[in-house]
């Protein structure tokens, strides 16, 4: 298993069918065992369940991305349905959580609606021991805390956080996990968790497609770039690469339970 991954978080269904059809060509020679595919809407999640019937290696994640207008009441009824029919081929609920980029640019005046949203997601995962991929930073990141306690949901994933170390402490506490992705070699703030955080309660991922800066500016986001990531990992925590390699993805096979 040594230097295998898994990529806890990517939008599979907004790649180009070409670029898709090279990340899946490229996984075993790129040492990439899965791919976690998040759902941003009913479209995009009937489109990654596709992805997922046709190659076992990806797994399905149905949710609504929150950084968009919210779901009609029909919309959201749908979404919770296909979870419903659908519940063995998922592996967790998800991209789901609130809206900070739509409320920092002024286009959310309040989180209540989405609060609502979220809660419904939540409950959901709970009913159907579900894991739950989470979207909430920075100031989100606590209000979701609340409404998972408020819940007693226990499988947390907070993608690519970005929070106070003192949310991360709570979040450590209840038993959340965590993920960077590879900006991890040149944003401070994320190789201040990477050092931090314990690395029983951590992922990788990439969010593909969105793009990285740095050593892997103008390229396209690849499931390979998180080679990178552990490596950087490894030094940052002091710890043997194939330790870091190997805590990694058995974290990433029992959280989403693969």
């Amino acid at each position: 298993m040594s230097n295998r991954l898994i990529d806890a978080h990517i939008h599979l269904d907004m790649y180009k069918p070409a670029e898709r059809s090279l990340i899946l060509n490229d996984m075993k020679e790129s040492g990439v065992d899965a791919l976690i595919t998040v759902s941003n809407h009913l479209a995009s999640a009937q489109k990654n369940m596709q992805l997922a019937r046709h190659d076992s290696r990806v797994k399905l994640s149905i949710g609504f991305h929150p950084e968009q207008p919210l779901p009609s009441d029909e919309d959201l009824a749908d979404l919770l349905t296909l979870i419903d029919h659908h519940q063995h081929e998922i592996v967790a609920i998800g991209e789901i959580g609130l809206p900070y980029y739509l409320r920092r640019e002024g286009k959310v005046a309040s989180r209540g609606a989405y609060m609502d949203v979220l809660d419904a997601f939540i409950q959901k995962a709970v009913e159907l021991d579900k894991p739950i991929a989470l979207h909430a930073i920075y100031d989100d990141a606590p209000m979701a805390c609340d409404l998972l306690e408020k819940h007693s949901a226990a499988k947390a994933h907070f993608h690519w956080f970005k929070g106070d170390w003192r949310t991360a402490e709570r979040m450590l506490r209840n038993g959340y996990f965590v993920s960077v992705t590879p900006d991890i070699l040149y944003k401070e703030k994320s190789r201040n968790l990477a050092g931090k955080y314990p690395l029983g309660k951590m992922m990788v991922e990439t969010d593909g497609p969105w793009p990285f800066e740095g050593v892997f500016a103008g390229r396209m986001t690849h499931p390979n770039m998180i080679h990178r990531s552990i490596r950087e990992m490894a030094e940052l925590k002091r710890i043997p690469t194939v330790e870091v390699y190997d805590r990694l993805y058995d974290n990433t096979r029992w959280f989403y339970e693969l």
